[in-house]
This record gives C-alpha cells, sequence and structure tokens, in this order.
C-alpha cells in the first residue's frame, strides 16, 4: 500500500476530526519522512515475505539477492503471467481515499505492474500471484510432444526405408478430409477410412489412431514394425504410414474391396434380398486361408507374433472371396511358441477370448488357436459368439456348440440358409474337427495351427482323431476328454464373463478393416 501527507483528513471518522487536522498540518522535513517512508517499505516488505504473499520486489532487490536473470524466451514467459491486485481508493497520488474503504480488485500483466511499482502511481497489494495463462503450459506441452516424434522416430528407423511415408496433406486429400462416407470401420481406439492416394490413385485404407490417447505412440510403433515385417498372401500388407506432430499417427495398408466375413455372415439385411450367404466352398476356402496365415505369424517369421484379435470383422474378402487377415493393433512377439506371457489389461472381443486370457492374462499362440476355433464354429453355425437374445442355453456359441459337437447330431449345427448336401460332407466335417480340437477349455489340449491346418486339407489327421472322433454316419460325436464336459453352472458362469461390456446385439465395438 501506498502513503500519502494528504490522504488522512478525510480517513477519519468525525468524533476525530479535530486531532486529524492538528496532526496533518505539522510540517515535516523530508527527511524525517523518507526515513519513515524506508522504515514502513521495510516493514511492508518483511510482513508480506513472512506470510508467503510474494510481493513484487523491486529489479534491484532481485539482482541483489543473487538470482540471474531470465533469458529469451523465458523473459516473454514471466510478463505474460497474470497478477491479482487489491486496489485501495484511486489510483491517483493527490486523490483521497479511506483506510477503511473496501477493495477493488483487478487483473494486470507483468510489465503492467513494474510499471506501477516504479512510478509510485497506486496503491496495491497483491494478493494472488502466476495466474499462468497457459503459454508455459503450451511450450511444455509442445517440447513433450516433439520429444516424443523424435523418440518415434528412432524406434521405427529399422524399417521406415521399407515403406512409403506420406505427408499429411497427401492423406486429408486421398480421404477427402475424413468424410464420413469413407469411413469402413472403428475401433475403440482408431478410424479407418477408405481412400486413393498417388498418380494411379491406387486404393487404400487409411488407419488413423486416436490422438489423444496417451498409448497411442506405443501402439503405432508396435503395428508398425510388426505389420511391416509380414509377407503372406492371407495377410493384408502394410504400405506406409504418416508421422505428424500436431494431427496424429496414421497407418495405410492396401485396400481389399470384398468387404469383410463379418459383413457376409451377420451384416443386416439391405431391401428385400439382403447380403447373400457365403457358400460352403466359400466358407472352406477361408478357413484354409485364415489357418494359413495364423500358422505363418506362429512359425512362419523370425519372432512369433501373436494376433490376440481373430475376428470375423478383421478378416477381409477379395472379389473372389480369397480370405486376408488384418488389424494388427493388439498383435505381440512372443519368445517362440507355446511359450506364454502374462498381460495386465485384456484386450480384445469377448466371445473370442480364450479362458486363460480373459481370467488370467495369459496370452500365447494357442491364444489364437481357441479364437480360431470360435470362427470356424462361426463359419459352419452362421452364428455370432454372443447372442443375448438367444433362448436360454444358446447365447453363447461355445458353450451352445459343445454338447452338440460330443453328443448331438452334427447336422444341428448348420447355417439354416445353406442347404446341406453330400457333396461338402468331407470338408464341414473336417472343420467341425478342427473347431472341437480348438474350443478345447484347456490350452495345452489344443493343437497347434500346423496341424489344424493339416486336419483341414485332409492330409493328416491322425493326431485329433486320437482326441476326437466324429462320425457323420449317425451324426454323433464322441469326446474322450472329461475335462470338456463342462457343468451348466460353469457354462453360465462362463457367459457371465463373455457378456461382459457387451451393450447391445449390434456389437458396437465390431469393426471391419
Amino acid at each position: 500500500m501506498g502513503f500519502s501527507r494528504n490522504s488522512c483528513i478525510n480517513s477519519m471518522e468525525p468524533s476525530f476530526s479535530s486531532k486529524a487536522q492538528t496532526l496533518c498540518n505539522t510540517e515535516f522535513e523530508d527527511s524525517e519522512f523518507d526515513e519513515y517512508e524506508v522504515k514502513f517499505k521495510s516493514l511492508l516488505y518483511k510482513m508480506i515475505w513472512d506470510f508467503g504473499l510474494g510481493c513484487v520486489i523491486p529489479q534491484r532487490r532481485r539482482r541483489s539477492s543473487g538470482e540471474d536473470e531470465k533469458k529469451g524466451g523465458d523473459v516473454k514467459l514471466e510478463h505474460n503471467k497474470a497478477w491479482l491486485l487489491a486496489e485501495s481508493g484511486g489510483c491517483g497520488a493527490d486523490e483521497p481515499h479511506s483506510v477503511h474503504s473496501s477493495f477493488r480488485f483487478s487483473l494486470c500483466s507483468q510489465v503492467e505492474l513494474e510499471s506501477m511499482t516504479v512510478n509510485n502511481r497506486c496503491s496495491a497489494t497483491v494478493l494472488m500471484v502466476n495466474l499462468d495463462n497457459g503459454l508455459l503450459t503450451d511450450s511444455k506441452s509442445r517440447d513433450s510432444k516433439w520429444k516424443r516424434i523424435e523418440s518415434l522416430e528412432r524406434s521405427i528407423s529399422p524399417v521406415a526405408h521399407s515403406l512409403i511415408r506420406f505427408s499429411y496433406s497427401e492423406i486429408v486429400s486421398a480421404t477427402r478430409n475424413f468424410y464420413k462416407g469413407r469411413v469402413l470401420g472403428r475401433g475403440a481406439l482408431s478410424c479407418v477410412f477408405r481412400g486413393r492416394v498417388g498418380f494411379m490413385r491406387t486404393a487404400v485404407a487409411i488407419k488413423r489412431l486416436d490422438k489423444e490417447d496417451k498409448e497411442c505412440s506405443k501402439a503405432f510403433c508396435r503395428e508398425l514394425m510388426i505389420a511391416s515385417s509380414l509377407h503372406n498372401p492371407y495377410i493384408v500388407p502394410l504400405v506406409g504410414f504418416c508421422i505428424d506432430a500436431e494431427e496424429g499417427l496414421f497407418l495405410v495398408y492396401k485396400y481389399v474391396s470384398g468387404g469383410s466375413l463379418e459383413r457376409f455372415l451377420h451384416g443386416k439385411k439391405k431391401g428385400k434380398k439382403g447380403v447373400p450367404a457365403l457358400p460352403w466352398s466359400a466358407r472352406y476356402k477361408v478357413a484354409i486361408g485364415i489357418a494359413e496365415a495364423i500358422e505363418y505369424l506362429h512359425n512362419g517369421t523370425e519372432r512369433c507374433v501373436v494376433h490376440r484379435d481373430i475376428k470375423p470383422s478383421n478378416i477381409l474378402l477379395s472379389s473372389k472371396h480369397t480370405p486376408k487377415l488384418c488389424d494388427f493393433g493388439l498383435a505381440a512377439w512372443t519368445p517362440a511358441p507355446s511359450i506364454p506371457f502374462l498381460c495386465k489389461t485384456v484386450k480384445g472381443t469377448f466371445g473370442y477370448l480364450a479362458p486363460e486370457y480373459f481370467q488370467h492374462g495369459k496370452v500365447s499362440d494357442k491364444t489364437d488357436v481357441y479364437a480360431f476355433g470360435v470362427v470356424l464354429l462361426e463359419l459352419i453355425t452362421g452364428r455370432k459368439p454372443i447372442e443375448p437374445k438367444r433362448g436360454p442355453g444358446e447365447e453363447n456359441l461355445v458353450s451352445w456348440a459343445k454338447p452338440l459337437l460330443q453328443q448331438e447330431s452334427v447336422e444341428k449345427l448348420l447355417d439354416p440358409r445353406l442347404k446341406f448336401t453330400q457333396k461338402n460332407i468331407n470338408r464341414i466335417s473336417r472343420m467341425a474337427q478342427a473347431a472341437a480340437a480348438c474350443i478345447s477349455h484347456e490350452e495345452s489340449r489344443r493343437p497347434e495351427m500346423g496341424e489344424i491346418l493339416r486336419t483341414l486339407r485332409g492330409k493328416d489327421a491322425s493326431g485329433l482323431t486320437k482326441k476326437k472322433a466324429i462320425l457323420l454316419g449317425n451324426s454323433t460325436v464322441i469326446d474322450s476328454y472329461p475335462q470338456l464336459q463342462r457343468t451348466k453352472s460353469e457354462m453360465k458362469s462362463v457367459f457371465a464373463l463373455a457378456m461382459l461390456g457387451v451393450e447391445s446385439e449390434d456389437d458396437n465395438n465390431v469393426h471391419s478393416r
């Protein structure tokens, strides 16, 4: 607060007016007043610092304290801070005011505050300091963002040369500024757009990762590193990528025109004709192709890859119904096949998760084997893995199909939309045999993908026939494993776990690639 000789005349109450007049008419020597002012300011500084209110210190005092002057951008940021003042009375030196008057609050910048302090043109007390206007925070955020980008560039440098690097403007042009009509599918933390790039206008699928996700950079790096190392006719190839510090991260895959297996098996009807059902020959072709892809992931690369999200929406079909596995957002490397590792967070789609995975977070190549068994059941039955609107006991596909594979007629499993003929009996038999082995509750009982592939092709089923004997002559299935004969209470428990997170029959989490 400031102090003025004339300011006290009108500040006292009427009963003390005569005394106040006498006091204020007394002549003070300039030296005496200066000494009093110095003592007053020293006392004021001490009081403010003792109470931690951070009073504004003149420039000369800050230098004497031994602190270095801030340089460059730091000075500018300091000047951009906001200060809250409590002013008593007017700001003019000659304007009288009362010490009992109410405070008037106002905001000012650092520069304005220093100017007022030097000129002594305003009596003000700093009540609150450093109301940051966000510039400092924004600067730190930008620095952190660039550091993450630099780290990401270093991480992908070993494989970046083998891919096409697209600019953000090319991504915007390819997707027509992310036009909604070009959306192919949505995931929990990503969205896929159809687009065209290059002089030849090559069709691609552009996956845009959620830039607000804290794990976005790690997920991008992992998927790029894994997908770029895969070269198989039954796997969608990665074409390129885009890294933009402001707009986010993008992965560019080859576009597969036929749509997803999800659409053919469970697609909603459009018009009277609806989506045509896949014939048995196409379903068998899909089963062989995806088995080839998974076998390649587990044993055909330098490091074993576990996909962790095998389902019909991640299986694309060409115009000739050639299947291609896609979406490696959850894929992970493992030390070797059949060597499990633990995940802290269970990710994937309920209905396809192996029991040891969603119960204990245990992941291995057998996790993919179980999911593939569920896909085989979908190909055979035409049903979804979880259908809440089904009758009691039929909501969970695996729980419903196991007793039929063990005791009842296999014909009861077949998709009613298709006619069952003797021509397809062998293929359907092998698919059912493979599915029964894959969905074993115990991971050690599940065969490896190489054995499953041989069973599907009918070349060597000896390994599975020791465990399963499918007798299509009388349409019964004999299972030698007692652990597969689950009680009703156990089935209900598994179903309850599988139903977690399922919002509706439409399955909002399903996304095509």
